[in-house]
C-alpha cells in the first residue's frame, strides 16, 4: 500500500492537479477544501504526510496545523500563495516542517514529499540504537525523544535536526551545512528557517533557553551540541 497524503486547499485545479501527480507515483491522496473538512479528515483516518493550503475557508491552515501538532508528528508541508517571509515563518512556528510559494512546480513537490517521507521512514540498521546523553535519550528508530523519562514530541524536522546532532556531537553546524544535512535542497537565503527550528527544538528539549545545555551556540559560525555536563 502506498504513503497516504492528505491534500487541503481550495482551489480545485490545484488539487486536481496534485492529486493526479502524486497518484501517478503510487501514493495514495485524500482532498479538503477547508480546514473544518482537512481536521475532520485527519481525526478519522491515518496519513503519512499533509500537504497543507495556509489560506482556506473556516479554519486557516496555521489553525489546523496547529491543531494536529496537538496530536500528531505527521510531516506538514504548508502551501502559501503570499511569498511574504512571515507567512513562511509562521508556518514553522505553529509546527510546519516544510513549506512551498505557489506557483510551485509538481517536481519540486515530489522531490520535497519524497525527501521528507525517505527520512521519517528511514529504519536502516545503523540506526537501530537509542542515544543517551545525561537524561535525554533519544531513540533513533522509533524517531522517539525522552527527557528525564517524559517523552518529548517534535516535528519531522525537529527530529531531523536532533539526529543530525546526536550523532555528531561537538561538530559545529552552519546553517548552510544544516541546510543541506536536514533539508536535502536548495534553501539560498532561507537561514532564518534554521534558527526557528533551532528554537523550537530548544524550546522542547532545554530545561532552560536561556541557559542551554545541550544545543549550544558557535557565535558567527553555527551550532552544535555537546554531551558535556
Amino acid at each position: 500500500m502506498g504513503k497516504r497524503i492528505l491534500l487541503v486547499d481550495d482551489e480545485p485545479l490545484i488539487l486536481k492537479g496534485l492529486k493526479y501527480t502524486l497518484e501517478q507515483e503510487d501514493y495514495e491522496t485524500e482532498s479538503a477544501m477547508d480546514g473544518e473538512e482537512a481536521l475532520e479528515k485527519f481525526f478519522n483516518q491515518s496519513f503519512d504526510l499533509i500537504l497543507l493550503d495556509v489560506m482556506l475557508p473556516k479554519l486557516d491552515g496555521l489553525s489546523v496545523c496547529q491543531r494536529i501538532r496537538e496530536h500528531s508528528n505527521v510531516p506538514i508541508i504548508m502551501l502559501t500563495a503570499k511569498g511574504e517571509d512571515m507567512d513562511k515563518i509562521l508556518g514553522l512556528e505553529y509546527g510546519a516542517d516544510d513549506y512551498m510559494t505557489k506557483p510551485f512546480n509538481v517536481l519540486e513537490v515530489k522531490a520535497r514529499i519524497k525527501t521528507i517521507l525517505r527520512r521519517t521512514g528511514s529504519s536502516t540498521v545503523e540506526e537501530k540504537r537509542v542515544i543517551r546523553v545525561r537524561d535525554l535519550e533519544v531513540n533513533l528508530l522509533k524517531r522517539t525523544v525522552a527527557l528525564a523519562g517524559k517523552e518529548i514530541r517534535l516535528t519531522a524536522k525537529e527530529f531531523d535536526l536532533l539526529h543530525m546532532f546526536v550523532t555528531n556531537r561537538g561538530k559545529v553546524f552552519s546553517r548552510e551545512e544544516m541546510l543541506e544535512s536536514v533539508w536535502k535542497y536548495d534553501y539560498a537565503g532561507e537561514d532564518r528557517t534554521v534558527d526557528v527550528h533551532i528554537r523550537r527544538l530548544r524550546e522542547k528539549i532545554e530545561r532552560n533557553t536561556a541557559e542551554p545545555e545541550f544545543i549550544l551556540t558557535k557565535w558567527g559560525v553555527g551550532y552544535y551540541f555537546t554531551d558535556k555536563d
